[in-house]
């Protein structure tokens, strides 16, 4: 799978500096549209370090599942350019994505924790808003 990071793309980067003992995860809350029962990215997950290499991958678990759907994570190459001070550089990565029953439509929220290798946890509540095929926006 090769997946190009865009703007739209949660990234979680791990820059494999150390964390103290004492920091605790910090909580980040994130909104990602989706189609029902259509797969949708809602999250990749690397770790780059200061000399462009890739780090230890970080561990995932679903803390809290969503309560109409299912999350799945996929391991994947990135390729981004003009990264910090990296001009190129292609990195494994996992990617996770939603996919809701056939026909929910509503918010459903899911948690995840994301653990890297150097001590921090970061822990992720996201909302995915599925919508159903007549609320998608025309071109």
């Amino acid at each position: 799978m090769r997946v190009i990071l865009s703007a739209s793309v949660a990234l979680s980067l791990g820059f494999g500096a150390p964390a103290l003992a004492e920091d605790a995860p910090s909580p980040v809350e994130r909104t990602v549209k989706s189609a029902s029962n259509k797969d949708t990215r809602i999250g990749v997950f690397i770790n780059v370090l200061p000399d462009c290499t890739s780090g230890p991958l970080p561990t995932i678990r679903l803390v809290n599942a969503p309560a109409s759907g299912k999350v799945i994570v996929k391991s994947a190459k990135v390729k981004a350019t003009n990264y910090k001070t990296c001009l190129a550089l292609e990195v494994p990565a996992y990617v996770a994505f939603y996919k809701s029953q056939p026909d929910f439509i509503g918010d459903d929220v899911l948690t995840i924790e994301v653990k890297y290798a150097g001590g921090r946890t970061e822990i992720q509540k996201i909302t995915v808003n599925v919508a159903g095929p007549g609320a998608q926006q025309k071109i």
